[in-house]
């Protein structure tokens, strides 16, 4: 006999015990995404790699090391997308969307990197992922910002840093790139490989290392701040300002740079302490040259992306849990008692009630086991005696009360009065 085959490593299946968390959560998002005012799009998961390496940037990682890209049949060279923001603009550029007015967008699903899979990094990992296009000032910004701290209430999470950069505008990049350029060139025997590769190419990426030997380094380089024109300086005091008067607590991280090259102005990360190397669930900035690297009508932007798994870590970590049980399973047994289940079921779940059919039959004893094991809040049973009068008995399986039986009709408003109330409790 064969092995089974394997899921991919870095790959991995969510199932069915999982799930409910992952329901609850996307469910909570798409309510918050709501209530401010933004809406769905959904991009494919495969694009054309130049679209990529024009966006991210060539000389990165994600374009250098990380990327699946393949030639399909048709010779031409695509990519799993890495990420989702370049996708959005391509499409809202393809499809003119910022014609008449700026938009307001939000999208989830699976990204891929080829990556080395640990704790909160995986080769396929999800995103929910928003964007703000058409706007220019700092208010979307700060906007994206509280939307954050507000999510993080809704869902019971606490200690997540907000860390905020500015990267001023292309001419405040340029003068700082030549800065960094001297500075690290002055100090190449202390660069490890990838950042001598990165030198010329994009010196800033080597602020993004981690090799512990080279922070001492880092530290003493030059600070961006150091090259603000005035213009970037408002604009990150605009938003700072915005940050106190919202309350949403902060602190300035001169060397967040993101990893990705078409950031500018503001860059930040929401970090956690509590999930190991891979500490932030959600990052972002604005990114207002986007669309002309594209090719397409110049446009201000700004937006971020949350990683879903970690967001789902921490919420494992602070002991919630969600389970998804029904609220009643019916159990039945006999030829007439068969016949009736199926019309009561059906009007049940008409009526809004999750319900589980028995099925495979087995002796009343053996199917009222499988409907405590359910989690199902009630019992919903029709023997040949119910069929013959057209009543069901309900039991309740989570307390102890006498059990009744009732018309079908009573039966459904009992078990949403309880659901009332356990949702009142809850």
């Amino acid at each position: 006999m064969s092995e089974i085959i394997q899921s991919i490593r870095g790959m991995s299946d969510i199932l069915p015990d999982q799930a409910p968390l992952w329901d609850a959560f996307e469910a909570t998002v798409r309510d918050w995404l709501r209530a401010y005012g933004y809406r769905a799009i959904r991009m494919p998961l495969v694009e054309k790699t130049e679209l990529f390496v024009r966006s991210i940037g060539e000389v990165t990682d994600i374009v250098e090391k990380e990327m699946y890209t393949f030639t399909d049949l048709n010779g031409e060279s695509i990519t799993l997308r890495p990420e989702g923001t370049a996708s959005c603009v391509r499409a809202a550029a393809e499809h003119h969307l910022l014609y008449n007015a700026p938009q307001r967008l939000y999208y989830t699903g699976p990204m891929f990197r080829h990556e080395k899979p640990q704790k909160g990094r995986y080769r396929q990992f999800h995103q929910v992922g928003v964007e703000a296009l058409g706007f220019p000032g700092p208010d979307v910004d700060a906007e994206h910002l509280i939307m954050c701290a507000a999510l993080w209430q809704r869902l019971g999470l606490q200690d997540i840093e907000l860390q905020i950069n500015t990267l001023g505008d292309a001419q405040v990049r340029a003068r700082y790139r030549l800065r960094l350029l001297e500075y690290f060139e002055g100090h190449r025997d202390g660069l490890d490989e990838d950042s001598q590769r990165r030198l010329h190419t994009n010196p800033m990426r080597i602020l993004d290392s981690k090799n512990p030997a080279m922070q001492a380094l880092i530290e003493a380089a030059p600070r961006l701040h150091d090259d603000l024109d005035d213009a970037s300086l408002a604009h990150f005091e605009a938003l700072q300002s915005i940050l106190r008067d919202a309350g949403v607590a902060y602190v300035i991280n001169p060397r967040l740079v993101r990893g990705l090259d078409y950031y500018n102005y503001t860059v930040f990360e929401w970090v956690s302490d509590r999930l190991g190397a891979q500490s932030a669930v959600c990052a972002g900035g604005r990114y207002d040259g986007l669309f002309a690297q594209l090719g397409a009508k110049p446009a201000p932007a700004c937006g971020f992306a949350m990683g879903v798994e970690r967001l789902l870590a921490l919420m494992a970590e602070s002991a919630q849990s969600v389970v998804a049980a029904p609220a009643a399973y019916l159990v039945h047994s006999g030829v007439q008692a068969d016949r009736m289940a199926w019309r009561v079921a059906e009007q049940m779940r008409a009526a809004g009630i999750d319900l589980v059919f028995h099925c495979g039959g087995g002796s009343f004893k053996s199917q009222m086991k499988k409907a405590d094991a359910s989690g199902a809040r009630f019992a919903v049973i029709i023997g040949d005696d119910e069929a013959a009068s057209g009543k069901v008995v309900v039991k309740s399986l989570r307390e102890v009360s006498e059990q009744v039986s009732v018309s079908a009709e009573e039966a459904i408003a009992r078990i949403r009065d309880a659901r009332a109330v356990a949702d009142i409790e809850a």
